[in-house]
């Protein structure tokens, strides 16, 4: 644990100690409330000592993997006894079971102990007043710069968001294609998330290889970002990038998000794609999603691709449901981290910790003040945000034989140890599922789907 996580550790021992000569002080109370709130303080500060424990050990042990993968369900088990307590708000066997919980779990160990390490740190948060020191501690929010590199761990190592993004530009390639001989050799794409801009480069290739010094294509894109800093960011990595490409009219147009959309469209009858790649489900209410999507459908677009991780993680769901899905969904992001990085590697916990950690926590301890949630993503299935889309006046489009087959390959080159399966049935490691007749396609992991890529078309 670092040095400030130690000092507040002591600071906490301190606060207990200060509180109780407080109390001898203050105003008399019954012997009963005063050890019970007693009770209360010194559990806390042995679940946090734990905690201490636990993170030191990480950093002093070699992992290792428990090849005895039965032991994983006991402990499964006593994280879900312990996320319904919390719910019960048992605060007294909650803590107890926390303790337990940290005896047991590791940074470092095995995919089961890892991912159980951050629920139980997101359960240890939900017990702790978001005023208190120690919930931030907890919660180790990381910053800007720390976020970017494991994304970018992430990225390269994993297929998952390669996936997403090369099948969404495939999409968005063959749109392009069916209307070079009305288009004018101009696309126009209107990205609603553009985060660090990684999707990009590999359209930027695609195009620039159809083009010809003497026959440019433009591509332009409008982007809506998070922050200024993060949009122009991207903004020089991707016109830094596309200068490579001389056969290229590259164009980009940063946006923050919420900003009002006037002039879309300048250019005669250039293809219109709009990209929406995880960016529904953080719309904070369902009427917002329906906003985003009316809106989409008034641009007339040549396509729409839809790309969202599936879960049954909706936030009208009750907590222990939505829990339970979380730790079905995070379990297999885990493991399929040990198909695509050693044990021991260092950016496998970087990922684990700012990335995939932070949205674990994130997602225990969303805030529900004004009347609904701020931070939790709308996670659902395919069938949902298909009735969704098709209820704001689109139509699905099959998926093309050649996003297949970029797909396999993608896996092919990204996976290590693990059989590839490509149907719809069973089987382990990483696997590439049609699905909806061919209208969409999802990458999973054993027997659980992570991502989907749909395409869509107004009516």
């Amino acid at each position: 644990m670092e040095d400030s996580e130690e000092d507040e550790l002591l600071n906490l021992s301190l606060s207990v100690s200060s509180n109780k000569e407080r109390k001898k002080k203050g105003k008399n109370i019954t012997n009963n409330i005063r050890n019970s709130y007693e009770g209360y303080e010194a559990k806390i500060f042995r679940v946090l000592q734990m905690r201490e424990q636990m993170i030191r050990q990480d950093h002093r042990r070699k992992s290792v993997v428990n090849e005895d993968h039965e032991n994983g369900l006991p402990l499964i088990h006593l994280l879900l006894t312990t996320a319904t307590l919390v719910d019960n708000n048992n605060f007294d066997s909650s803590l107890t079971n926390l303790t337990d919980l940290y005896k047991n779990v590791s940074l470092t160990g095995d995919s089961v102990e890892r991912v159980v390490a951050y629920f139980t740190d997101g359960l240890t948060a939900k017990l702790l007043s978001r005023k208190s020191p120690f919930y931030d501690m907890v919660m180790e929010e990381p910053t800007i710069d720390e976020e970017f590199l494991a994304f970018t761990d992430l990225y390269r190592v994993s297929p998952y968001f390669q996936f997403a993004h090369f099948t969404a530009n495939q999409a968005i390639l063959e749109a392009f294609e069916k209307e070079e001989e009305k288009n004018n050799r101009s696309i126009h794409v209107i990205d609603f998330d553009v985060s660090y801009g990684f999707q990009w480069p590999s359209l930027i290739q695609s195009l620039s290889e159809k083009a010809t010094s003497g026959n440019r294509i433009s591509l332009r894109l409008t982007c809506f970002g998070k922050n200024l800093k993060e949009l122009q960011e991207t903004e020089s990595r991707l016109v830094s990038f596309s200068k490579g490409f001389g056969n290229l009219v590259f164009e980009f147009q940063g946006l923050l998000r919420g900003s009002r959309v006037i002039n879309l469209r300048k250019k005669k009858n250039e293809t219109v794609a709009v990209n929406l790649v995880s960016y529904l489900n953080t719309l904070s209410c369902f009427m917002k999603i329906s906003d985003t999507l009316g809106f989409v459908h008034s641009l007339n677009p040549s396509i729409v691709v839809l790309v969202e991780q599936e879960g049954s993680r909706n936030p009208n769901r009750n907590f222990l449901s939505r829990f339970t899905d979380s730790l079905h969904y995070f379990a297999a992001m885990f493991d399929s981290l040990d198909d695509c990085l050693p044990l021991d590697s260092i950016e496998r916990l970087r990922i684990e910790k700012k990335v995939l950690g932070k949205e674990i926590k994130s997602m225990l301890n969303y805030d529900v003040e004004g009347g609904f949630e701020l931070d939790c993503h709308k996670y659902e299935k395919m069938e949902t945000w298909k009735a969704r889309m098709e209820n704001h006046g689109f139509v699905g489009t099959k998926i093309s034989s050649k996003a297949m087959i970029q797909a396999k390959l993608l896996l092919k080159m990204r996976t290590h140890y693990c059989p590839l399966q490509f149907e719809e049935e069973g089987g382990g490691g990483f696997r590439v599922s049609e699905r909806d007749d061919g209208r969409a396609i999802s990458l999973g992991w054993q027997n659980r789907f992570l991502i989907t890529v749909s395409a869509w078309q107004s009516l």
